[in-house]
């Protein structure tokens, strides 16, 4: 049986180096026999906001529905996005925000602290493009994107393999490195990580 792979792509403009980065994992993973669908997240149409919480469920968009079943349908998430601001793009937490809902990724269990990971069983890698070097972010800022989209959402709702390549800096590379970047990504895709 082959692998299904879900590419979130979390990047609003599709000119970007991670719109070819997605184009290159996809690239490699079908040509590794996989099973590959996208998230667009610019394309989808839905309100980013999570107007009241979790106190009233605000009804999920025919966008996030769908989005939801590709989830639901994954054996392993790609997420691919730029930092910015230390974080992760407004309308990929916003797309979070609405979709990771308790019933869906988690339960919380009643009368207790803890809750129950409902999407266990699933993997997943981050691909985050910067512009400092990673050990820099690592360093200086505790790479706050990836604690949480790694440890906040992920790990939170059950998905424990994780693994994150980090690209840049961005706004210093010229054509050369960005190809041996997308070849990388492609390879990615080719082993199915």
């Amino acid at each position: 049986m082959s692998k299904k792979i879900l590419i979130i792509n979390g990047h609003p403009n599709k000119e970007s180096l991670n719109f070819a980065f997605a184009k290159a994992y996809k690239k490699g993973a079908i040509g590794a026999h996989a099973e590959v669908q996208e998230i667009i997240i610019s394309d989808l149409n839905f309100n980013p906001n999570l107007e009241s919480g979790f106190q009233k469920r605000t009804e999920l968009e025919p966008d996030l529905l769908a989005s939801w079943e590709k989830i639901k349908w994954a054996d392993h998430l790609v997420w691919i996005h730029p930092v910015w601001w230390g974080g992760l793009p407004a309308l990929l937490k916003g797309f979070i925000d609405r979709l990771f809902l308790p019933g869906f990724t988690f339960q919380y269990k009643e009368n207790s602290m803890f809750w129950d990971k409902l999407l266990k069983g699933k993997t997943s890698h981050i691909i985050t493009t910067l512009d400092q070097p990673s050990w820099y972010y690592r360093l200086f800022y505790g790479r706050p994107s990836v604690n949480q989209l790694k440890k906040s959402t992920l790990k939170f709702c059950g998905i424990n393999s994780v693994k994150v390549s980090y690209f840049g800096i961005i706004k210093n590379s010229d054509i050369v490195l960005r190809q041996k970047w997308i070849a990388k990504v492609e390879k990615l895709g080719r082993q199915l990580k």
